[in-house]
């Protein structure tokens, strides 16, 4: 998605080097083994595989650092929490019914263990026929929204479930660069996506990703 592969390089401290695109630093698994290869690991494994990606990479002065970690409430999801401060957590999920018991436990999961919940997300919100522009919620209609008032949570955006995002995601072109004024990014209800909210938009000075400041503010609420 971000269009990055390889190996990173090391530093003299041997240090990994995240790799970059689009003004960010990433670091993965998918760039430590082979493409194909899955990743079966759990207990001291995982934990040891969360310390070297954390604190084996020369980050160098980051504004922040986001975590994207797998759905559930599972060994990842508590190493990380354990071990590194964490201003807040997001939670995304389709508005189904199924996805959404997953979401309340991980919800609760972060408030049990100390971390701020900032928000939830709700991802392939609606279908928009591209040539009729008729709406259709395949997966339900405001799932996420109506968990969000039985946390007491804010909705941070809606992610349709747009041919754009999908085309752009695969490309490795974030569609928030490839296409900033499409309406996969401004979506209808007038809230920004997924996209948008995480990453924000293009820095017109610096030419890289930001994140959105209503986001932001939200983590300097939570950090102080």
């Amino acid at each position: 998605m971000m269009n990055l592969k390889g190996n990173p390089e090391l530093t003299p401290k041997n240090l990994m080097r995240p790799l970059k695109n689009y003004g960010i630093a990433c670091m993965s698994m998918g760039f430590l083994i082979e493409e194909t290869a899955p990743v079966v690991w759990r207990g001291l494994m995982v934990m040891s595989a969360v310390e070297k990606l954390l604190r084996q990479v020369d980050w160098g002065q980051l504004d922040y650092l986001v975590i994207d970690m797998p759905p559930g409430t599972g060994d990842v999801q508590l190493s990380v929490s354990q071990n590194i401060p964490i201003a807040g957590a997001v939670i995304v999920s389709t508005p189904q019914d199924v996805a959404l018991l997953d979401a309340h436990k991980g919800a609760e999961m972060f408030r049990k263990v100390h971390v701020p919940v900032l928000g939830l997300i709700q991802n392939m919100s609606v279908f928009q026929c591209p040539k009729c522009k008729h709406e259709t919620h395949i997966f339900g209609n405001d799932g996420v929204k109506d968990l969000a008032k039985i946390l007491g949570l804010d909705i941070l955006g809606d992610v349709p479930l747009h041919i754009n995002i999908r085309e752009t995601c695969d490309s490795g072109q974030p569609v928030v660069v490839s296409q900033p004024q499409s309406d996969a990014v401004l979506v209808g209800i007038g809230s920004p996506c997924w996209f948008s909210y995480m990453i924000g938009s293009t820095c017109p000075r610096h030419k890289k990703l930001v994140l959105h400041p209503a986001l932001v503010k939200k983590i300097q609420i939570h950090s102080s």
